[in-house]
């Protein structure tokens, strides 16, 4: 039996630990067929007349700089009703883990416009950046951008659990009765 690999791993936990605080409110979500580009879970309203749409990164609390991979195609991924959920599971399974959900034209322009900075400075040693297809999103942008980027630390907290700005696209089901 083949083993299965820790990013497999983390993405899966992310994308029903976002598949549960969308089910907990009431709307109606579903994991995408594996290999969809573009999103994991798709949204619905109850009469099925209006969708949206999640891509779901996640991350354990381990690397340097606080942020998640990206790539140049998320830079294209502007349809308002497609969002992220950046998911950061914490340095521990035990902590508690926090979703920031982004609208993906907000995404698209931070890491444009973060990537197209990052490739107009001088390397470490004064050399040109050579382009890559990876990009970053960051929760604080100053040490690339300088401190007039509006992308400071705690740019991400009008985003933190903000699941409220989906309801005009989909509104949630009635809330279900708790169970005891």
């Amino acid at each position: 039996m083949n083993a299965i690999d820790a990013s497999t791993m983390t993405g899966a936990a992310g994308e029903h630990l976002v598949m549960s605080r969308l089910l907990s409110r009431g709307y109606i979500a579903a994991l995408a067929p594996q290999g969809v580009p573009n999103f994991d879970i798709v949204v619905t309203s109850v009469d099925g007349t209006q969708l949206c749409a999640f891509q779901v990164k996640t991350r354990w609390d381990k690397g340097s700089d606080g942020g998640w991979h990206m790539r140049q195609k998320h830079e294209e991924l502007t349809n308002p009703r497609i969002f992220y959920c950046f998911v950061d599971l914490g340095k521990h399974a035990s902590n508690a883990a926090e979703i920031y959900v982004i609208p993906s034209p907000i995404v698209a322009n931070v890491i444009r416009t973060s990537h197209a900075t990052w490739l107009s400075n001088p390397g470490a040693r004064g050399q040109k950046r050579n382009d890559s297809n990876i990009r970053r999103l960051l929760p604080d942008y100053t040490k690339l951008m300088g401190p007039q980027t509006p992308y400071v630390a705690g740019w991400l907290n009008r985003y933190h659990e903000n699941w409220d700005q989906i309801a005009s696209i989909t509104q949630p089901a009635p809330q279900l009765e708790e169970r005891t």
